[in-house]
């Protein structure tokens, strides 16, 4: 029952998430759910277009259900990053409501990178889905379980809104 009660509200909560597309100086709102080893949460992502293919921006992520083996407090479920995007769907000629972008974020877990993908099916609306992996971890000994949270590799997914 408890996981069914965690997948109702994970599904519930990423009609919030949003993110930016193809930059045009305009911003993007995402909010989806976050699967890795040992844990799910909630992610948030805010991206401020600078040009026609550039984008800057914060994202946020907190571990909901954690492996109960793992002594995982606020400051190990929680992660903040900034992060910068190259929005590459107009680029490579893809249609225009689909944008790939790849990018780069620095978070206090972590420095790492993503590769995301986004349909707009409205001027408003959206679904997306990114890959992210820690390029350099900053305790560079044997991480602790809970260290380990966000220095693996990450899946998020959910709804992208324009702003």
């Amino acid at each position: 029952m408890q996981k069914l009660i965690l997948l109702v509200t994970i599904l519930s909560v990423t009609l919030i998430n949003a993110q930016a597309f193809i930059g045009n100086n305009d911003n993007k709102f995402q909010v989806g759910a976050n699967f890795q080893n040992n844990a799910t949460g909630i992610n948030l992502s805010y991206d401020f277009g600078v040009g026609p293919n550039m984008s800057f921006g914060i994202s946020s992520t907190y571990a909901l259900s954690v492996n109960e083996i793992i002594d995982a407090n606020f400051g190990d479920r929680f992660d903040i990053k900034g992060r910068f995007n190259a929005n590459l769907g107009n680029v490579i000629n893809l249609d225009e409501n689909f944008d790939v972008y790849p990018g780069l974020n620095l978070s206090l877990k972590n420095f790492g990178g993503h590769l995301g993908a986004r349909y707009f099916f409205s001027d408003g609306f959206g679904l997306f889905t990114e890959l992210n992996i820690p390029l350099a971890k900053y305790n560079k000994d044997i991480l602790t379980p809970a260290e380990k949270l966000y220095n693996q590799f990450t899946v998020n997914f959910g709804a992208a809104f324009s702003l």
